[in-house]
């Protein structure tokens, strides 16, 4: 089986949508299927050395996240001419954008299925950046329609199917979950990252892991570290565009100390000791339309503190997995308090989460095989 997939993010900026094309890509070649990934060009060092083939286009920084590309397919010919000689069986789209757009394009003159992946909530997004509703229900329209012109959607939770439903997407949706591996983890490069960022044995370690952006519900997670009595060490893990904000109401609250901002880290192994090493993942995200890095923190021992009812929390049994809190800074504040009072506790929930959350990427490919291969017999739709 021929698969293309199509995403507005990917190596070497492992964000959330990157980082699930990526393991489906690897993992669909692993199991002998021949793959191509479609991405803006973030890189133009050497990145062979995939099981799959990457198909890059130009791509321009975006504004105030320089390490982002906004693909520009229709000025790079080099990208059409390997894409006209790409024999494919399927297409799957992981962005209503850019890129979403040219596999629509790629599948409908070849006449191939098309499915397209729903990982955002995007009115937020709009939102954020145009700071008008109106012109958010504009964006939202354009989603919708998109989605609409797909022979089937997948949404990575049920509740970010409520949310495309919310949107006002009316077809069929298919949850497809996303998977998390468990990796061995070195001792040597556990001590390395501790030390890289200070992070000392008798001291609680509090992660957060994701764009440092407001609408990640960061303000939730300072305000309620700045209300704990006792020494923490609070670890923010990732870049974008509200660092210098963050770092300012850090020093506003009096914790800015205690408060460590990792930048971009594109490394596994530093990504899961930074896992391995926290007492507590803390992810209080209402944007999120799943907990992929809960998954990850699991897979490494490491429960999670998550807002009731939110997607990060359909994975969590409140005291037996994981912690659940309300959208408050002193609720939060009162959960990771009395996790961090009873160790033993603790080390259960994150053992148990371990061994309930995390579903294998080798395992969920299976399903996800299987799916394409029944709409290949059925042939495109739209």
């Amino acid at each position: 089986m021929r698969i293309v997939q199509f995403t507005d993010s990917f190596l070497p900026i492992m964000d959330g949508v990157g980082n699930v094309v990526y393991q489906y890509a690897l993992n669909l070649a692993n199991k002998g299927q021949e793959c191509y990934v479609v991405a803006p060009q973030t890189d133009t060092g050497y990145r062979g050395g995939y099981p799959f083939e990457l198909v890059d286009y130009i791509g321009v920084p975006m504004p105030r996240m320089k390490s982002y590309r906004v693909g520009i397919p229709a000025l790079d010919t080099h990208c059409h001419n390997r894409l006209k000689v790409i024999q494919a069986d399927i297409v799957h789209v992981h962005s209503p954008f850019t890129a979403g757009q040219v596999g629509l394009t790629f599948a409908q003159k070849r006449g191939l299925p098309l499915v397209g992946s729903f990982h955002s909530k995007y009115y937020d997004d709009f939102l954020q950046v145009t700071g008008m509703e109106l012109l958010a229900g504009v964006g939202v329209k354009y989603v919708v329609n998109f989605y609409e012109k797909c022979d089937e959607v997948w949404a990575v939770s049920a509740s970010s199917a409520d949310t495309l439903r919310g949107y006002g997407y009316t077809g069929d949706i298919r949850i497809m979950p996303n998977g998390t591996d468990i990796h061995p983890l070195n001792e040597d490069v556990l001590n390395d990252v501790c030390e890289r960022f200070g992070l000392r044995s008798d001291v609680p370690v509090l992660l957060f892991v994701g764009q440092v952006n407001w609408k990640k519900n960061l303000r939730c997670i300072l305000e309620a570290c700045a209300r704990l009595d006792k020494p923490f060490r609070l670890v923010l893990a990732g870049q974008g565009p509200h660092e210098k904000s963050v770092r300012q109401l850090a020093e506003k609250l009096g914790i800015a100390a205690s408060v460590t901002l990792t930048g971009h880290i594109g490394d596994h192994d530093t990504l899961n000791a930074l896992y391995k090493r926290a007492n507590l993942f803390l992810f209080p995200s209402l944007y999120d339309t799943s907990g992929l890095v809960v998954r990850e923190a699991a897979a490494m021992g490491t429960p999670s503190v998550a807002v009731r009812d939110s997607s990060a929390a359909e994975c969590i049994r409140e005291g037996e997995n994981g912690y659940l809190c309300a959208d408050d800074a002193a609720d939060l504040a009162r959960v990771i308090d009395g996790a961090l009072k009873d160790p033993q506790a603790l080390r259960r929930t994150g053992e148990n989460a371990k061994r309930t959350i995390p579903i294998p990427w080798t395992t969920l490919v299976d399903d996800v095989v299987e799916r394409y291969e029944a709409l290949i017999g059925m042939g495109r739709q739209n």
